[in-house]
């Protein structure tokens, strides 16, 4: 296997500069004669669009303009280049928010991440992101086709059947949550299957924490993960060097101060703004909500484009439960749904290496089983119920407290 994915990335920072000058204005004079930019790019000049500075110039686009795009031009919202019927897949986030997918070669660019990890041809990768209208397992199936790996696409649960398969096939790579993976070895422990062979394994959509790092690295196994959306596919990722995460060559990242679409100082926290360079799915200063910070200098493994610190949490209340987004609108959502119901509080909590989720919900009723499921209904996650009196939850407006730890 070669060091590098390919040559863009080891390229001189005055090279990433010509490549950009010549291909951020090509995507901002494709995306103004969309319908759904019309509004926002319909007076820039596309020529004078040519790095980071000039295109901070520009309106951020944010995810609650895309669903309300969306539900006025179903169902993409006139920010593609083709009709739904053009595209290989459509997915279903929860919002609803609707992606795009194509199957051609590396389409979310996530083989670059997965060649990173160190899976290539003669792995078998047990792929166990969601295949149910969300895209996740087609994101990285089409990554480790990239690459030239065999998928088992083993999707979500079921971890008993999951651990038989990844003994019976000779499994060599996971790609899925960071804690799942625990799950399915200490079922195969428990059921005494050898799972020796799982050498490496590509993480997203949760934190990887160091404890958890460490029990696989313990075990023999590489794991290293990735910052990928569903809209943006991969935007950054980790190399063997663990030292942040390297910017995709197919993406541009600023940080900007929260609630502004201004760029920070490098090195001070604020919001990823991405612009996406997939001529499909034109994604202008697109704000993903996440809360990161620029790392100075390159990564020591050779990769010379711009790194971040990660994922470190929050611009706003958003945020992910056993890789899954909760919103405040899903909550308010919960609430609408029972009459009785004053307020509720999400709150994510960890224990051991799993997420789990608290809600809290005012109200006189005493049996929590109505709310159980309303909680599984309009959450999408299950978790522990806890009713309260009314007016006994904190006056601060906050409706989703994230207590895990990240440090």
């Amino acid at each position: 296997m070669t060091a590098h994915f390919d040559d863009l990335e080891t390229r001189s920072a005055d090279a990433r500069a010509a490549s950009l000058a010549e291909c951020l204005p090509a995507q901002v004079a494709a995306a103004r004669t969309l319908p759904g930019y019309a509004a926002t790019l319909g007076d820039v000049d596309p020529d004078s669009i040519r790095d980071r500075a000039a295109l901070a110039a520009l309106p951020l686009l944010r995810k609650s303009a895309l669903t309300g795009a969306q539900a006025a031009h179903p169902p993409l919202g006139g920010y593609t280049v083709w009709a739904a019927s053009g595209f290989d897949h459509i997915f279903q986030s929860p919002g609803p928010i609707y992606e795009p997918g194509c199957v051609s070669t590396n389409w979310w660019r996530l083989g670059r991440f997965v060649h990173a990890v160190g899976i290539g041809q003669g792995d078998i990768v047990q792929n166990c992101f969601g295949y149910h209208l969300t895209p996740a397992g087609m994101m990285f199936e089409n990554g480790a086709r990239a690459v030239g790996a065999a998928v088992l696409p083993a999707g979500t649960g079921q971890t008993e059947l999951q651990a038989r398969a990844a003994h019976d096939v000779g499994v060599t790579a996971y790609a899925g949550t960071p804690d799942y993976l625990k799950v399915i070895l200490d079922k195969a422990d428990e059921m005494g299957l050898n799972l020796s062979r799982i050498r490496r394994a590509a993480v997203s959509g949760g934190a990887l924490f160091p404890s958890l790092r460490k029990e696989y690295a313990d075990r023999g196994i590489t794991c290293l993960q990735c910052y990928a959306t569903a809209d943006l596919g991969n935007v950054a990722y980790e190399s063997p060097a663990m030292e942040g995460m390297i910017v995709d060559e197919g993406v541009i990242v600023e940080i900007v101060r929260p609630g502004t679409g201004d760029p920070v100082p490098d090195g001070e926290v604020g919001e990823v703004v991405v612009t996406s360079l997939n001529p499909d799915y034109a994604l202008i200063r697109f704000a993903t909500g996440d809360l990161s910070a620029v790392l100075p200098g390159v990564s020591p493994c050779g990769r010379t484009n711009m790194r971040i610190k990660g994922w470190m949490g929050r611009a706003d209340q958003t945020t992910k439960i056993k890789g899954m987004f909760v919103r405040p609108e899903q909550v308010a959502d919960l609430v609408a749904r029972h009459p009785e119901i004053a307020r509720a509080r999400v709150i994510a909590g960890r224990e051991g290496e799993m997420d789990t989720m608290t809600v809290q919900i005012e109200t006189p009723a005493t049996d929590p089983a109505p709310y159980e499921a309303s909680v599984a209904a309009v959450l999408k996650l299950r978790g522990k119920v806890e009713l309260v009196a009314p007016g006994s939850l904190p006056n601060d407006g906050k409706v989703i407290d994230d207590r895990r730890s990240y440090g």
